[in-house]
């Protein structure tokens, strides 16, 4: 899934000059803070340099990650038109590219983001470019969202991995405050930022809220340690991309975990494929969470029909009916 057009070129222009050996330096950080999931109060991207870095190394990767769950989101809800987004940590305006290409008639945007430095690149690459109205605020996910008005889709995208675990009930609880209608959570595939989902899954069911994806249903998660819960999407490195980061693959793929809740009961439950597909002359092997709640293998082979060619069409992350 490649960024939207006028996106990439905004991105190619704002790091048309930027020095390499500089640029590669920015990335190694933030590349470092990320993985270690530091949390010290400083902001992984408070100079130009650092969100330049993240524009070259991380924004095609986490973009692929947003629009395929803002994807699910609509697959599991598809008259769900929402015509506001309350972005929380919204970075460079990921969240708002990817929900303007999904959603049209989304009309306005009120975007949330410590970083002025971020905030700044976002609001350059969105100008002229993306119709709808926003607005950029300066504010802390964990202490600035009183006073903010409730929106249609309320999102939160790689940002509960930058907040002490002791703050996360106190979020949770506000974002969902917030919401009119379906909330959005996006995090790293890994088994702490699975484990962070699970935790909001919990508190958002006992706060009345309905699972839209990824799960088919609001059952205990049936996936045990050390397997973890979480999908991938591949994507195409750029050529400033493999400099930066001295890569010799022209591709990476990015692991990321999802949470879309609802105030209302999702139309349709269907089984969700949890992990890539194993495919042989005439059969395939899905591993399956199904809506009673359950999670395992089904063998389907041609004497399945029409049912085993959706299963050979399908990839992972896909519903199978």
């Amino acid at each position: 899934m490649e960024l939207p057009a006028p996106l990439r070129q905004g991105v190619d222009s704002l790091l048309e000059k930027v020095p390499l050996p500089a640029l590669k330096q920015a990335a190694k950080k933030l590349s470092e803070r990320y993985r270690a999931e530091l949390r010290d109060g400083r902001l992984h991207m408070a100079e130009d340099m650092a969100v330049k870095a993240y524009l070259a190394t991380r924004l095609p990767a986490t973009y692929a990650a947003v629009r395929a769950s803002v994807g699910a989101l609509t697959d599991a809800c598809p008259d769900f038109q929402p015509k506001s987004l309350l972005d929380i940590g919204a970075g460079p305006g990921t969240m708002l590219w990817a929900t303007a290409e999904a959603w049209p008639e989304l009309e306005q945007a009120v975007l949330v983001e410590a970083s002025a430095a971020v905030r700044k690149v976002g609001q350059s690459l969105a100008a002229g470019a993306i119709a709808v109205r926003t607005n950029w605020i300066a504010g802390d996910a964990t202490i600035d969202l009183v006073g903010l008005e409730p929106a249609d889709l309320v999102s939160a995208t790689y940002v509960l991995d930058e907040i002490v675990p002791a703050s996360l009930p106190k979020l949770i609880d506000r974002l969902w405050r917030l919401t009119a209608d379906s909330l959005l959570i996006v995090e790293p595939g890994t088994p702490a930022g699975w484990q962070r989902i699970l935790v909001a899954r919990s508190q958002l069911i006992e706060a009345g809220a309905h699972v839209s994806a990824p799960c088919p249903h609001e059952a205990p998660c049936p996936i045990a340690p050390p397997d973890w819960c979480h999908f991938s999407r591949r994507v195409a490195r750029s050529r400033l991309h493999r400099l930066a980061k001295d890569a010799d693959v022209p591709w990476e793929d990015e692991k990321f975990i999802y949470l879309a809740a609802s105030r209302h009961p999702a139309p349709a439950r269907t089984a969700r494929v949890i992990a890539p597909p194993k495919a042989g002359s005439g059969k395939v092997v899905l591993k399956l969470c199904r809506p009673d709640g359950s999670a395992g293998e089904r063998l389907l082979s041609k004497r399945d029909g029409e049912l085993f060619k959706a299963a050979r069409r399908a990839d992972w992350g896909d519903t199978l009916a």
